[in-house]
């Protein structure tokens, strides 16, 4: 009788980690942080079990039509703007290639109400959904969800059990505005990512109220903007805030390419960063070290995060595992630079 194959299951319930975290090891993806100490035991009982990849796993099951689609819930404008996409497309795309599926980009417009996820899969162009960026009030993604459509969120709705694969925003959120404050910093304004419509936007601002909180700093309204995903919008948010009787002297930025136009509005208005107002970003794209001054972000593991949401879709599809590790957190990490003036520390204005 042949032996059973050894799965990542037991693996993961023998190191005591999710199945993710053991498929994020076995498959060495980059940019996600785990600890030394967990990837050795990972390797080491991944050894003892005489664990071997399951090749013919690859090969699609009947009735399938190879194709995923990744659905990004921003404007067309908003899509063109986000620099941190391609890093996520290449990330689900090698985890569902090595299943023998592809992936079809579909931006779904929010303001474009025929727009709908039902479609892509009751057509047969896709056996399962990425959701990037879904709004809180997205009744049609839990309404295909409980449908038994597969699905999995690159976010997290409140009050919602959609299988997903996010970062920690909150933690990151606070880590950054943390930062601000250690440096001297307490009128510290906050420019959104997006609208407060989007459950990542919430989360960075809860973030940023909860350091303000441990510091003991009143949570102040009118240092407070929405940006919408562009530079345009950062730009705007950033002039207005300056207008302020008494402005910011920091700024967190709850994304690069909003911290962007931040930046330019800053400089138009003739200060300096960090001397005369403080900034850092989230994201940390590629494009921010580059900049001058290179900007302070809070790193995310762009490809881990597409390739964790499609390697847990795959199971979805292929080994219908609709309880087993569904909810994965990602950890940040704050890059700092110059634009958050940490070599001036000391010299901060109140």
């Amino acid at each position: 009788m042949t032996a059973k194959r050894v799965t990542m299951r037991q693996i993961a319930d023998a190191v005591g980690v999710s199945r993710t975290t053991v498929s994020f090891v076995l498959n060495n993806v980059p940019g996600i942080k785990i600890s030394p100490s967990t990837r050795l035991r990972i390797l080491e009982v991944a050894r003892e079990l005489n664990y071997i990849p399951d090749s013919a796993a690859t090969r699609l099951a009947g009735g399938h039509s190879g194709t995923v689609a990744l659905v990004l819930r921003q404007s067309p404008h908003q899509v063109a703007s986000d620099r941190f996409l391609m890093q996520v497309l290449l990330g689900v795309s090698a985890a569902v290639k090595d299943k023998g599926f592809h992936v079809l980009v579909e931006p779904l417009n929010p303001a474009d109400t025929s727009a709908s996820y039902g479609n892509l899969v009751r057509s047969r162009r896709a056996d399962g959904l990425v959701v990037s960026g879904p709004r809180i009030d997205d009744e049609e993604l839990k309404r295909v969800h409980t449908e038994g459509i597969p699905v999995v969120m690159m976010s997290q709705l409140p009050e919602c059990n959609i299988p997903f694969v996010d970062v920690d925003n909150t933690r990151g959120a606070r880590s950054a505005v943390k930062h601000l404050l250690d440096l001297g910093h307490r009128r510290i304004a906050y420019i959104s990512n997006a609208p407060p419509v989007y459950a990542a936007s919430l989360d960075r601002q809860r973030g940023y109220r909860q350091a303000l909180e441990q510091a003991g700093v009143s949570y102040d309204e009118q240092l407070v903007r929405y940006g919408e995903y562009t530079d345009e919008s950062g730009t705007r948010a950033m002039a207005d805030l300056l207008k302020l009787g008494k402005p910011p002297t920091a700024a967190f930025v709850a994304s690069d390419v909003v911290a962007l136009g931040a930046l330019a509005a800053a400089r138009s208005a003739g200060l300096r960063v960090p001397e005369d107002v403080a900034l850092v970003g989230f994201d940390d794209i590629p494009l921010v070290q580059h900049i001058d001054p290179p900007l302070t972000s809070v790193r995310l593991p762009a490809y881990g995060l597409g390739w964790g949401a499609g390697e847990m879709l795959m199971r979805l599809i292929l080994e219908k595992d609709k309880v087993a590790s569904t909810q994965v957190l990602l950890e940040t990490e704050l890059v700092i630079r110059e634009s958050c003036g940490w070599k001036n520390k000391g010299k901060t204005a109140e």
